[in-house]
């Protein structure tokens, strides 16, 4: 008996404990705040999502991710991904600042094909405002190549993007590379050598920040949709036909 009663009170502590555990989890979440997530300026500071947490600090360094088709509504860059890192809460507003974007893998398997050669580079380019980024682009020739000429693609491709640097700020970079307008540069430096199908920025990636801040739009914002027309009472609609004058009201009574 006594056994049995020390197995039943050992049972009650132990589904005590468990429900003030729970009750602690269930306060915790009480506890937090939900913080929504910005993008830069650069990106019209478009809502990229929201965070819980307790303490505005833990916010500090929180990654998020969108595309392209997420912040302009343009289907054809679904699969450009852009990354971005908060640096600065104000209030339940988290900031974040740009630091790379990559392609999906499935977009990357459909551009190769047999018989033909894909070439991959990593360069760091040295921008005019201080930034540094590693661009890695990606080149698919129209058959297959040597390596001495993937060398000199690659050597084509290097000083390409060092001139392309020197002119060229952050908002910039991330603008041609969003546009396309890098990749058809590239490509254009490259046909020179070997007959280029396509070139992609595969990813790009900042590793030292600047002097220079990314407060300069590169994306339209959508276009507002058109509001209907109402009608008032007391205007007048148009295409509606015109009131007879008074005038002539009371002439057509007389006759």
């Amino acid at each position: 008996m006594a056994e049995d009663k020390k197995k039943a009170g050992a049972k009650g502590t132990s589904k005590g404990a468990t429900k003030a555990t729970a009750r602690k989890v269930k306060d915790k979440w009480k506890a937090k705040e939900w913080y929504k997530i910005y993008a830069p300026r650069m990106f019209n500071a478009t809502q990229l999502g929201e965070t819980p947490s307790t303490d505005p600090a833990s916010v500090m360094g929180r990654m998020a991710e969108a595309t392209v088709h997420d912040l302009t509504g343009d289907f054809s860059k679904m699969h450009i991904k852009l990354k971005f890192r908060v640096t600065e809460v104000r209030g339940f507003d988290a900031h974040t600042v740009f630091i790379g974007m990559d392609l999906t893998s499935d977009y990357i398997r459909r551009m190769t094909r047999r018989k033909r050669t894909k070439t991959d580079h990593v360069v760091d380019v040295h921008l005019k405002d201080g930034y540094v980024v590693r661009v890695k682009p990606m080149s698919i020739t129209e058959k297959r190549i040597q390596a001495s000429q993937e060398t000199a693609v690659r050597n084509h491709m290097s000083a390409e993007l060092a001139a392309m640097g020197q002119e060229m700020a952050i908002s910039d970079l991330v603008k041609s590379i969003i546009s396309g307008d890098m990749a058809r540069r590239l490509s254009n430096a490259c046909k020179i050598i070997v007959p280029v199908k396509r070139v992609e920025i595969r990813k790009a990636e900042v590793l030292e920040m600047g002097e220079g801040g990314q407060d300069t739009p590169i994306i339209e914002q959508p276009a507002p949709e058109p509001t209907p027309e109402v009608a008032v009472e007391g205007a007048p609609v148009e295409g509606a036909p015109e009131a007879p004058a008074e005038e002539e009201i009371q002439s057509a009574d007389k006759e």
